[in-house]
């Protein structure tokens, strides 16, 4: 299954195309240097595919790539991160307790 992610900045979100149909999106809003990952959503007909792992990594890469700490305030973006332990260095050092993560 070929997947592309997209930033699509006017609607403050990334949006994941499988086999170019659209699968679903994270929501983001952004802070001076800090981007808080709020919402992650897949269609129901692309669940249980490992998707939102493709997603959310994506989305953590480009946050990085632009300059962004994270915040992940969506509980999809917070498991991955503590699956993905080399994730945590995205979240800053003064919110990482407040996340759960190791400081």
């Amino acid at each position: 299954m070929a997947t592309e992610v997209r930033n699509n900045t006017a609607l403050e979100r990334f949006e994941l195309t499988a086999d170019g149909q659209p699968a679903g999106y994270i929501e983001y809003q952004d802070t001076g240097d800090e981007r808080a990952l709020v919402h992650t959503e897949i269609y129901p007909r692309f669940e249980g595919r490992g998707l939102a792992n493709t997603l959310v990594e994506a989305a953590l890469d480009a946050s990085r790539d632009q300059g962004f700490s994270v915040l992940p305030m969506c509980p999809v973006v917070l498991h991955f991160i503590t699956t993905h332990p080399d994730y945590i260095a995205y979240v800053p050092q003064r919110a990482r307790e407040l996340f759960g993560l190791p400081q």
